[in-house]
């Protein structure tokens, strides 16, 4: 087992303390660097920076980093929450790290959905029905995957299939469906 244990700590954004919303810290008892690369292969991470090492993931609409000693997670509604999300990453680090001899580690990002290549095939309306002041808004939050396709109600079937096998070239946009 590479990580044991660790320390949550919770709070507001400062820039937006009226935000409902709260982010958290884990500060971890042990070094889970080496461990990184491993974990990028496996969830796919977006953004991986290899020294000093850490990947980004964007889970169930959250920016989750994990770095050496400290993972941070973003948007979520409570302490359960942070537990929640932080539990499954510990069992995620410490699973890669015991199947790292079967893992190739990725040293870089995943490749991401381009935004143009969504928004040209929505309906470009901007009617607002999927919540998003914006077409635009709604393609970025598609990438993100805080919006699903379902959420655009104008969306014609032949459009919705031509961006959902877009977006099967990058693997799954939230990397953990059954997680958190």
């Amino acid at each position: 087992m590479l990580l044991d244990g660790y320390r949550l700590e919770i709070f507001n954004n400062e820039c937006m303390p009226g935000a409902m919303s709260v982010q958290c810290f884990a500060h971890l008892d042990q070094d889970v660097g080496p461990a990184i690369p491993y974990l990028n292969a496996e969830l796919g991470g977006f953004a991986y920076i290899p020294d000093p090492p850490s990947v980004t993931f964007r889970v169930h609409g959250k920016l989750i980093t994990v770095h050496g000693r400290k993972i941070a997670v973003n948007a979520l509604k409570d302490e359960t929450e942070a537990r929640k999300i932080v539990e499954w990453l510990r069992r995620e680090i410490n699973d890669v790290w015991q199947r790292r001899e079967t893992i190739t580690p990725r040293y870089r990002g995943a490749s991401r959905p381009q935004l143009m290549e969504i928004l040209k095939r929505l309906p470009r309306t901007n009617c607002r029905q999927c919540g998003e002041p914006t077409c635009m808004v709604f393609a970025s939050r598609v990438i993100e995957g805080a919006k699903g396709l379902d959420a655009c109600p104008p969306l014609k079937a032949v459009e919705r299939r031509e961006i959902e096998a877009y977006l099967e070239g990058f693997g799954p946009l939230d990397p953990a469906d059954s997680a958190p």
